[in-house]
């Protein structure tokens, strides 16, 4: 069947499918978003791999709808939109789509997947186009627009154009070379002497020391598995993160619920002299950052790469820093078992 994208306005105008967004009155919600209404045997990590879930049961109730929406433009929701629109592609390419939709909400990538190179380009294309034809993820607001109006231009432009770059990326090159060569220079860097990963499994923490700060593909690449990353680079200089993986309902594994940072947020800075004061943002942001503040970031900059954003010097020596951090985590998951689908409601509850 032949399926059209509509704007999320229109979502009660005919029968439509939901992707990557919730919204009343939908035919059939494939999104991974918390609480949303996707059929348990479509659930999936990301709200592309439910819709290529769906594909493989087309007896699912809703599925018939001509209509197809979202109320954003990422890659993830994109992918999942194009693949209902693009049924027979989309199987044919079904393990390169889920390495993209996971590399562009995660940013965690598997290097040595044979898929892992063509996977960063299509991602690169994307973000590329996106920031030289629009605006740039969380952008719209800054625009005194809404995003689910805006994003209807990134869709009507990316739909037509995305088949061509999926079976050639050499037809996109110029777009996404740049992006490319910066992130597998970075990811080296990663692999390299100069970096050391060491991991709390126990709290979900990866702790990733390297000398600066590198792209989210990069930086992130290797953290499938953990939802916490405290990034420590030369200088003193820090960031704490929670992973989208725990503002989404991951199927695949289950997963400890996000604490409250306040309490890390004031013991930091009792030890903080730099002059500068620690902050961190609320548990139901999608990546809260806990970091030293100075001028403070729009959703947009922390959306970005960090090293695109700046970073400051603590007084606090890093062995200090890791230790309260792990210390924190600990003390606040003791007694709690990681699980599926935490309602927020659960999740404020336990902070």
């Amino acid at each position: 069947m032949k399926r059209t994208f509509v704007p999320f306005a229109q979502l009660r105008q005919q029968p439509t499918i939901i992707v990557d967004s919730v919204g009343t009155g939908a035919a059939l919600t494939l999104a991974h978003w918390r609480g949303a209404s996707t059929p348990e045997a479509l659930r999936d990590d990301t709200s592309a791999g439910s819709v290529l879930r769906a594909l493989h049961q087309p007896a699912t109730p809703g599925l018939e709808a001509a209509a197809v929406t979202a109320n954003h433009f990422d890659v993830d929701g994109f992918v999942g939109v194009w693949s209902l629109l693009h049924p027979e592609l989309a199987r044919q390419h079904e393990k390169l789509l889920r390495l993209v939709a996971v590399l562009g909400d995660f940013r965690e990538i598997d290097w040595a997947h044979p898929l892992a190179d063509h996977a960063l380009q299509l991602v690169g294309w994307l973000n590329a186009e996106e920031k030289a034809h629009f605006y740039e993820p969380f952008g719209a607001p800054a625009r005194r627009r809404r995003e689910d109006e805006a994003s209807v231009e990134k869709f009507e432009w990316f739909l037509p154009r995305f088949a061509a770059v999926l079976e050639n990326p050499e037809a996109g090159q110029a777009a996404w070379q740049p992006e490319y060569e910066r992130v597998k220079a970075a990811a080296a860097t990663m692999r390299g002497p100069a970096t050391q990963l060491r991991d709390y499994p126990e709290i979900g923490l990866l702790v990733v020391q390297t000398p600066a700060p590198l792209p989210y593909y990069a930086l992130f690449g290797p953290t499938a598995g953990f939802d916490i990353v405290l990034s420590m680079y030369n200088n003193q200089r820090y960031e704490l993160e929670y992973k989208y993986t725990t503002w989404i309902d991951l199927a695949s594994r289950p997963t400890l619920p996000r604490l409250h940072l306040a309490p890390l947020v004031a013991r930091l800075n009792e030890l903080e002299t730099s002059g500068h004061s620690w902050a961190a943002d609320g548990i139901t942001d999608t990546g809260p950052l806990l970091r030293l503040s100075g001028r403070k970031l729009s959703k947009a900059e922390r959306y970005a790469d960090p090293d695109g954003r700046p970073i400051y010097a603590s007084s606090i020596a890093p062995e200090v820093l890791e230790r309260e951090v792990v210390a924190f985590f600990r003390r606040g998951y003791a007694g709690l078992l990681p699980r599926k689908y935490w309602t927020w409601a659960e999740i404020k509850a336990s902070s």
